[in-house]
This record gives C-alpha cells, structure tokens and sequence, in this order.
C-alpha cells in the first residue's frame, strides 16, 4: 500500500481510534441494517407479496460493490494507523493510491452507492430520502470539512492531490 506519510508539523494530539475488529460490524450494521430499518415503515414499491420483484433485484447489484467499497476502506485505513480507524479527520498520512486514484473519497462514495442500491432494492421513499440527506450531509459538510483538514495538515501535497484527483469519481487529471 503506498502512501505519503508527512509529519504532522510537530503538532501533537491525542487521536482516537476504533479497532478494526469492531469497524467491520459496525458499518455493515449500520450500512445493511439502517436502510432496511427505514424501509419497514414505508411502502416497498415494486414488491409483491412480501418479496422484492424483478426490477428490485438489480439493486442488489451496487449494494454489492458499495459493501466491497466499504469493507476495503475499513482495511485501508486500519492498515495504515495500525490501530484502528481514526475518529478524527485529520489522518497523519495521505492515501493516493487504489481507489483514492479515482476519488478523493471512495469510503463515502461506496456508502452512497450502498445506499443507492438498498433505494433500489426496497422501493422505498424513506430509503430515497435518507440517500438525499447523506448526499447533501458528505457533500456540504463532512467533504469539505475533511478537505479543509487536510490541506492545513498536508498543504501543497493535498492541494495536488486535489487538483488531480476528482471529489466524487472520474479519471485522474495526470
């Protein structure tokens, strides 16, 4: 796994982590179990008699590689604090390769295509509504907060980064 590690200026913090063992369950819980939550109360459009019909099967499909997304992030960051995955948004080291070539954010765009998928899935207008709101909660707030971190953290080495690699998906800008 190749990164760039940059001291963090002599600035000394107490980081607080989340272990691996316990990162895992935690975002499939949330991840695989909050949409069908939402869901129950709602109707389930496109099933019939209790069961997902033939045009919700489909969205069984980004679900799939939302949960890949989501499980490889885990392990990416973990393996690089070596400790877990960091509560905090300032990290002490910049991914830039794998899926960060193409996404400055590949852990948040997995748990939207996630959650996309589990829109399709269960036809539900709660489940849609809930994906809107993480939409506009990462993109309008956690994104930017995170990039304002960074840049202070990293400075030139971030706004390169930045420059080259798009926020949500896209060919890297070489």
């Amino acid at each position: 796994m190749n990164t760039s590690n940059i001291p963090n200026n002599g600035q000394s913090k107490r980081t607080r982590y989340l272990s691996s063992w316990l990162a895992y369950p935690l975002a499939l819980l949330v991840w695989e179990g909050m949409p069908w939550a939402i869901s129950l109360p709602s109707p389930r459009y496109g099933w019939v008699t209790g069961h997902p019909g033939p045009w919700n099967l489909p969205g069984l499909i980004p679900v799939l590689f939302g949960t890949a997304g989501l499980i490889w992030g885990v392990a990416v960051h973990s393996g690089q604090s070596h400790r877990g995955i960091a509560w905090e948004l300032d990290r002490n080291y910049l991914l830039r390769r794998g899926l960060h070539a193409f996404s400055r954010n590949p852990m948040y765009l997995s748990e939207l295509v996630l959650l996309l998928g589990w829109v399709l899935f269960y036809g539900s207008i709660a489940v849609l509504i809930a994906f809107a709101v993480w939409f506009a909660f990462f993109n309008f707030y956690i994104v930017p907060l995170e990039e304002r971190t960074l840049e202070a953290h990293f400075g030139e080495a971030f706004r390169e980064y930045k420059n080259l690699v798009p926020r949500w998906f896209g060919k890297c800008r070489v």
